[in-house]
């Protein structure tokens, strides 16, 4: 029905500055609950930020500091900002959203890859 699609991933040194967006529909966009996860190589995957309709946020304590999630209502995009990136934050990232309704339903973009490396 709707749909989440990343981009922004590349390969980057340790240290460096990248910025991930997570493109949706208007349907998506006004759900309550988005963010994002990763899954790092031989790992399960994890809950990066989670954002909320009236823009409040959380973080993994790894990442606490140096990520910070963000919307542009107009754009109907969700953005994560990363700086300081380091090697374990090699992975691939993927945008999600919470629907709500009678029956609630999870979405998952398709995922972009971030390697940090030297």
């Amino acid at each position: 029905q709707v749909q989440l699609m990343e981009s922004g991933g590349s390969l980057v040194q340790p240290g460096g500055f990248l910025r991930l967006s997570c493109q949706t529909s208007e349907e998506i966009f006004k759900t309550r609950l988005m963010g994002w996860y990763r899954q790092a190589p031989g790992k399960e995957r994890e809950r990066v930020s989670l954002i909320t309709l009236r823009d409040a946020v959380n973080y993994a304590d790894s990442v606490k500091g140096r990520f910070t999630i963000s919307k542009d209502n107009a754009k109907n995009t969700m953005y994560l900002s990363m700086n300081r990136l380091e090697l374990e934050d090699t992975a691939v990232y993927y945008c999600y959203a919470k629907l709500e309704g009678p029956a609630p339903q999870v979405l998952w973009g398709q995922g972009t890859q971030v390697t940090v490396s030297s």
